[in-house]
């Protein structure tokens, strides 16, 4: 028999309040089970529906939540014809995801001051002088690099006889014999659309960072992306040349009643504002120079180190004032585009009113997609980190599949 001892009136509550908890416990954790079970059913479903319909070919899906792994899937073929299924550890062309990447290199340097945003790009590579249609030289610094807004372009979205296409430019694409100097020659030499700073327009800025970062610190670009980035996360799969393709997934090309496998070259109609040029051969390439903005090759768990090591303030890489930075738009938002409820911070794209954009995401997401058919993004209000990599372009960047994904991670749509 226990003996009587008397407890208070705040004891009592106490010991009652934990009896309730501990009730509940059991039903808590069921409905935290419950709503994983119901997300991987979604993902499931989606992921099976744009396989089974014959949009992509191939992916490889997780997503983490507060720093834990809540799902995890390789669906699908990396080589159809060859009847191979998609791994985990698949290596994807990373096309501009390359760029976060990039950047993140370029404000490494920044912290350890061999970098400022403010610094003109002159100070590193001395002959970059390109000018306006009128003649005047724009004085375009690393700022301008990192937000995309120092008045270059793509080739793809130029028209066919545009000053990019007669001086040879690369896109970071296709197979080119140049070195990353040349290319930043041909750069230089073609007008700019407009002032820099005038506004945003999407461009090869993160090439030419790539180039800045190369004399910064004396290095080759891989070298320095290696030293400042990969190494710190472990990031051992990821690289701008591929030593042993086993692993690296065949592309794929939108395509009725399937996607088509990518030939080398492959022309890529990218929504209408122009052709793509494509060489998946340049993945295997040691003489194609380091494209910055579209020559890495990753796999979505090495992604996924990055993202969360920059959800989670940026340690080992950066610290958290930058990445704070970095992830704030640096643009105001992208109105001009079509799309007020975004903005561009120091490389990738930032969700400033989730309402007005309709989406589920909390406002300060960042994100990026991709030619090759990868999108990822990063909500720090859920504590979100969600990488979605396919094998098939533009479906599995541009069309309804990151969609699809994002709305099955929140529980939009059945």
């Amino acid at each position: 028999m226990w003996p009587f001892v008397r407890l208070s009136r705040r004891t009592m509550l106490a010991r009652s309040a934990a009896v309730t908890l501990a009730a509940a416990a059991p039903a808590l954790s069921h409905q935290a089970k419950s709503e994983t079970d119901d997300r991987k059913a979604r993902l499931d479903r989606v992921i099976d529906r744009a396989i089974g319909a014959r949009r992509i070919v191939g992916s490889v899906v997780l997503v983490m939540q507060d720093g834990e792994t809540i799902y995890r899937r390789a669906a699908g073929f990396a080589d159809r014809e060859a009847a191979v299924p998609m791994r985990e550890d698949a290596m994807f062309r990373l096309a501009s995801l390359s760029k976060p990447i990039v950047s993140v290199a370029a404000m490494a340097l920044v912290e350890r001051g061999g970098l400022d945003p403010q610094d003109p790009v002159t100070k590193w590579l001395p002959d970059f002088h390109p000018q306006t249609a009128d003649g005047k030289i724009g004085a375009i610094t690393i700022h301008h690099l990192l937000t995309h807004t120092a008045g270059l372009s793509y080739g793809f979205l130029q028209p066919p006889d545009s000053p990019y296409q007669r001086a040879g430019i690369s896109d970071g694409l296709d197979r080119s014999d140049i070195t990353l100097d040349e290319e930043i020659r041909r750069i230089a030499a073609a007008p700019l659309l407009y002032e820099p700073g005038a506004r945003w327009g999407y461009s090869l800025a993160t090439d030419v960072l790539g180039a800045v970062i190369a004399k910064a610190t004396g290095e080759p670009l891989p070298d320095a992306v290696r030293r400042l980035v990969m190494r710190p996360l472990a990031m051992g799969d990821t690289s701008f040349v591929v030593e042993d393709g086993a692993r690296l997934a065949v592309p794929y090309v939108d395509g009725k009643p399937e996607p088509a496998r990518m030939t080398d070259p492959q022309l890529v109609p990218f929504r209408g504002a122009g052709i793509i040029h494509a060489s998946p051969s340049r993945a295997l390439d040691h003489q194609a120079f380091a494209s910055g903005g579209a020559g890495l090759v990753s796999t979505a768990g090495d992604y996924a180190r990055l993202a969360e090591a920059l959800r989670r303030g940026g340690a080992p890489v950066l610290k958290a004032p930058t990445v704070q930075r970095m992830m704030t738009s640096q643009i105001g938002d992208l109105s001009p585009t079509g799309l007020p409820a975004w903005g561009f911070g120091y490389g990738a794209f930032v969700l400033r009113d989730s309402v007005a954009a309709k989406s589920p995401q909390g406002t300060g997401t960042w994100t990026f997609n991709c030619a090759y058919g990868q999108s990822f993004f990063v909500d720090p209000v859920a504590k979100l980190t969600v990488i979605a990599f396919t094998n098939t372009g533009l479906e599995g960047g541009f069309g309804a599949f990151p969609i699809e994904i994002r709305d099955a991670v929140y529980g939009r749509g059945d």
